[in-house]
């Protein structure tokens, strides 16, 4: 796990080290951070982000809207999830598994780790967890890389203002999530950088009851009457009003109708599939 902190060294590389699959990819979703692959180990790695990308469906669309890994032991034989237009694109690659485990800190999600096999098989249970809390730790590493790219800093040591009130807000994310201090302050600055607002006053909402972070209903609940405007980067960490009805998916996805692809299929309550009826 230390190899992932590493900047020198590829995301990728360490997941194969410690799990048996034939390939990894490590990528951001939506307009957190972004649509993007950050590494792959192999073509057919990439190959996979990109044919999810395109047709906004698959197992990576599927784990950050479930918060929860989505594993497919015979992706082409015996599918357990229905992804028309993904499945129909795979048909021509040698990809028999396929893993997705979502990069998320807290309620913010923002990405997946795709792992791939060419023989089918089920992923075992002690590498399954090891896959999930080696994505705990990328989730980490790529929000800190993002944070400290565009520059969302902590206060300055000697504002003593802006360091009580970043500290209170710490200890309020800690109630509401139940995470660590670090997470918590990561958490605040991963705010701060999906609304593009300095950090204190993100901490100052948190303090004052304004934003409140919530496990229950997966995203960030902002009760002020200055929620960010749509298409900004804290779309995706859904800041809404309490009145407002919640989205069907956290992430928007790509338009598969734009190419003639079929529309993606909705999950239910429990995460089953449900097919949508007919037009």
């Amino acid at each position: 796990m230390a190899a992932i902190a590493d900047d020198s060294v590829g995301l990728a590389a360490p997941l194969l080290d410690a799990i048996p699959v034939t390939g990894a990819s490590v990528s951001t979703i939506g307009s957190l951070l972004g649509t993007r692959t950050l590494d792959a180990s192999d073509r057919r790695a990439a190959r996979i982000d990109e044919l999810q990308f395109d047709l906004g469906e698959g197992p990576c669309w599927d784990a950050i809207q479930s918060a929860r890994p989505i594993l497919e032991p015979d992706l082409l034989g015996r599918p357990v999830r229905h992804w028309p237009a993904f499945l129909g694109a795979m048909q021509r690659e040698p990809v028999a598994a396929l893993f997705a485990f979502p990069l998320m800190v807290g309620p913010l999600r923002f990405g997946a780790i795709d792992l791939y096999r060419d023989a089918a098989g089920e992923l075992a249970r002690e590498d399954a967890a090891r896959a999930e809390q080696l994505a705990a730790v990328v989730s980490r590493h790529v929000l800190r890389r993002a944070i400290r790219t565009a520059g969302i800093a902590e206060p300055a040591e000697g504002d003593r203002f802006s360091r009580r009130i970043v500290h209170q807000a710490t200890g309020f994310v800690i109630a509401q999530l139940g995470v660590s201090a670090e997470d918590a302050e990561l958490l605040i600055q991963g705010q701060a950088f999906s609304e593009n607002r300095p950090m204190t006053e993100v901490a100052t909402d948190i303090v004052e009851r304004r934003t409140v972070f919530s496990m229950d209903s997966g995203f960030i609940e902002d009760r002020s009457t200055d929620a960010p405007p749509a298409g900004s980067r804290g779309e995706s960490a859904r800041a809404q009003s309490p009145s407002a009805e919640p989205a069907e998916s956290e992430v928007p996805r790509a338009d598969p109708s734009a190419d003639g692809s079929t529309g993606n299929d909705r999950l239910g309550d429990d995460g089953s599939d449900v097919a949508e009826d007919p037009a």
